[in-house]
């Protein structure tokens, strides 16, 4: 567990002082080809490039979502991690035209599902890939 900034060890922490201090920044996911991965995010997925530093093994690119929060960074820097490996979600206010825009852009959706979280739920998503074969559900919100 992290400590708040100030607090002693062995000091009892509450969850609203928790709370305060915790926000997703980014989410890194390996790459296997930094050009194939940067032109599926940012050309096909419409997602702005923020930063884009290095090159070979010490690549990472950081993108932003349209509707902002956490940055996606992509890297060759792979440590423990391996291309491929991630499921992550986005949400979106609109799952059809969001379907209709990536699929006109050429990605490649799977058809949209009802019922994300079980029968009755009325959740509509649908999944993608990108080159590495990471996984993404995008999902009605």
């Amino acid at each position: 567990m992290l400590l708040p900034m100030g607090k002693p060890r062995g000091t009892r922490i509450t969850r609203t002082e928790l709370m305060a201090d915790e926000k997703l920044l980014m989410v890194m996911i390996a790459v296997t080809d930094m050009a194939k991965a940067k032109t599926f995010y940012a050309e096909q997925l419409g997602w702005s490039v923020t930063t884009d530093y290095g090159q070979g093994a010490h690549h990472w690119v950081s993108l932003a979502l349209p509707g902002g929060g956490a940055t996606l960074t992509l890297s060759t820097m792979h440590e423990h991690m391996k291309p491929g490996t991630m499921k992550l979600y986005f949400s979106t206010s609109n799952i059809e035209a969001t379907y209709n825009e990536l699929k006109a852009r050429g990605v490649q959706v799977d058809e949209i599902k009802n019922d994300l979280y079980g029968p009755g739920s009325g959740v509509r998503w649908f999944d993608l890939q990108d080159p590495d074969g990471n996984g993404w559900l995008a999902v009605q919100s």
